[in-house]
């Protein structure tokens, strides 16, 4: 096998990634890249400071959007977009959407519980030639992140407002079309997205966030509120039904 992802375990883009690989069916084994030094790897390889970063044979793809117009380009089995163009459409532009909302995603996230001791075990634990360091290094890696991510109070509580409403948009559509998938009739790219870019809010079981709990008040609000609504029980449904290899994001 000669595809390998390059991975944060606890980005949702590597989520999306994750997912978009599974749906396909392809084998591939996972890298954890470490915070900062992973642009090493990912200007060389892809001109991009972020990850996922995928290697499938000669190919480096560096963006979980691109990364889905190449699977559908290449592995024409269980397409991810509809070939029908309206619905294409429409799966490219929520697809976009919940891309954009990823960003407040894990800013509002980054916001309310960078500083918990609960998110250093989730940024050290998948790294064991430097969980031993965690205590040192701890410091400057969440520094580091809020700068990189402006994970500030004021910051977040925009990215909050951005996340509902988004939020709203998105569940409009999901009821519009019968509650089951975003477009169309079958699970594809714009569910995909929109699953594992939201999934961090609600904290779910056999995924890199099941053991970030609420870490305030205003963090629990959202938790329930996420959990109660239709797109909340949708999230949790695709999960649960769809995901399948879930085990992979460890590495």
């Amino acid at each position: 096998m000669n595809r390998v992802l390059y991975q944060f375990p606890l980005s949702h883009y590597c989520e999306k990634a994750r997912w978009l690989l599974d749906f396909k069916d392809l084998e591939y084994s996972v890298k954890n890249l470490f915070p900062a030094t992973h642009r090493l790897l990912t200007l060389w390889k892809a001109n991009s400071t972020t990850v996922p970063l995928v290697k499938d044979g000669k190919e480096w793809i560096g963006d979980s959007t691109e990364l889905a117009f190449y699977l559908d380009a290449k592995y024409v089995l269980r397409p991810l977009l509809p070939s029908n163009p309206d619905l294409r459409r429409q799966a490219i532009i929520l697809e976009d959407l919940a891309d954009k909302a990823g960003v407040h995603v894990r800013r509002w996230a980054y916001s309310q519980a960078l500083g918990s001791e609960q998110v250093t075990d989730l940024l050290f634990n998948d790294y064991p030639m430097v969980k031993p360091f965690k205590k040192q290094l701890a410091p400057f890696i969440k520094r580091g992140i809020g700068q990189m991510y402006q994970a500030n109070p004021e910051k977040g509580a925009i990215s909050l407002q951005k996340m509902l409403k988004v939020m709203d948009d998105i569940e409009e559509k999901l009821i519009a079309n019968g509650g089951r998938y975003l477009v169309g009739d079958c699970l594809g790219l714009a569910d995909i997205s929109v699953a594992s870019l939201f999934v961090p809010v609600l904290a779910l079981k056999d995924t890199p966030w099941e053991t970030l709990t609420p870490q305030n008040e205003l963090m629990e609000q959202l938790y329930q509120q996420t959990l109660n609504r239709p797109l909340g029980q949708w999230i949790i449904r695709l999960y649960q039904e769809e995901r399948g290899a879930r085990g992979n994001w460890r590495g």
